[in-house]
């Protein structure tokens, strides 16, 4: 009869973490090798997307939006668009007279005590330059989407018919009109839209698509 053979108290734990290195040895060459940083990499250190998005049209491209026909803060409204539905107020702030007729104001008048520069509100093309006695110096600006812009009681013109336009090109300065001598220094302000005229007040900072 053979004799047992018996392992020494400490053998068994002795097995089982050599078994446990080699498991984790085994597993860690496993995984593959972390590859290293390619030197022609190019890194962007700027912010890729910003909170400042375009107005874009229906057909993809920018827009542009419309802003105000001078560049100088201290410019006040010397008499308004003419509202049909505007209270009594506006409406009487509205009204032209001149020679013992009263008319509709059509536009809007921004005054000021001293001449201001008058700028393009869109880009565009110089279609008419035009001088009478009773409006003054006239400038009308054709743009996209069929939406025209009429500059009067203009006292210098800088620019001439056939011109393109940048939008906030300073395109002449502030004068008088006999029509409303009244205003002194003042810029008279037209807008239309496929030959409807449009109150300015209310397309100001908006894309020309939505006129």
């Amino acid at each position: 009869m053979r004799r047992k053979l018996r392992l020494k108290p400490y053998v068994l734990p002795s097995i089982y973490v050599i078994l446990i290195t080699i498991f984790v040895i085994s597993a860690m060459s496993s995984f593959d090798e972390v590859p290293a940083f390619e030197e022609n990499v190019t890194y962007v250190s700027s912010v890729i997307f910003s909170n400042e998005t375009p107005v874009i049209s229906t057909n993809g491209e920018e827009s542009e939006v419309i802003i105000r026909p001078y560049s100088d803060q201290d410019i006040t409204i010397g008499k308004n668009f003419y509202n049909y539905q505007g209270d009594e107020d506006s409406q009487k702030n509205s009204i032209v007279y001149y020679e013992n007729t009263y008319m509709q104001n059509s536009g809007i008048d921004y005054i000021r005590k001293d001449v201001f520069d008058v700028i393009a509100v869109l880009d565009g093309t110089v279609i008419s330059i035009s001088n009478n006695e009773l409006l003054g110096n006239t400038i009308e600006i054709k743009h996209d989407n069929n939406i025209i812009s009429v500059y009067q009681s203009l006292s210098t013109v800088a620019v001439k018919e056939g011109d393109a336009i940048k939008q906030g090109q300073v395109i002449g300065k502030s004068g008088t009109s006999n029509i409303n001598k009244d205003l002194g220094n003042h810029l008279h302000f037209e807008l239309f839209k496929e030959g409807q005229v449009l109150n300015p007040e209310e397309y100001y900072n908006k894309s020309i698509n939505e006129l």
